[in-house]
């Protein structure tokens, strides 16, 4: 059964997909009292990136936004892999976004406003959160993007 958190999510002709294994030894999200604690997560579709490479240089920033709002759909799928059920979030606390960027690259919030606008469409004033965006020299199996998040949870 649904809740109202994946209604919304079809409403916007998305789905939550299988949460991403871990590419080495971690788990996707732990619980740590209230609050949920994700891996980085790679913009994985279908156990495959659709992209790879640096942001600025084989991948434009508009690719990279897009690949970001996967990322954070990723975050999502490995939140409700830990709890059960995503309208147990009381609100997304932190985001963390990683751009491996050409060195030339400055547009890394712009990138990862690709997250934070999906997360706002989904939870609405519960997706809005405090913010790292982080540009970097390489990311796992050469990912444009990589992000993670801290979610605060309403009493079970």
């Amino acid at each position: 059964m649904s809740g109202v958190v994946e209604s919304r999510l079809a409403e916007l002709g998305l789905s939550l997909p299988e949460v991403v294994p871990p590419l080495a030894s971690y788990q996707p999200a732990v619980v740590s009292g209230r609050y949920v604690f994700t891996s980085g997560q790679l913009p994985m579709v279908d156990g495959k990136l659709p992209v790879t490479g640096k942001v600025g240089a084989e991948v434009t920033a508009e690719e990279a936004k897009e690949l970001a709002r996967t990322c954070a759909l990723n975050a999502l799928a490995a939140v409700k892999s830990v709890v059960g059920d995503l309208d147990r979030v009381a609100r997304v606390v932190k985001v963390v976004g990683f751009v491996a960027s050409a060195a030339d690259f400055t547009g890394q919030p712009g990138v990862v406003n690709g997250a934070s606008e999906l997360l706002g469409e989904v939870l609405g004033d519960k997706g809005v959160h405090a913010r790292s965006a982080v540009g970097v020299a390489v990311l796992p199996l050469d990912a444009p993007v990589e992000v993670e998040m801290q979610v605060e949870l309403t009493e079970a």
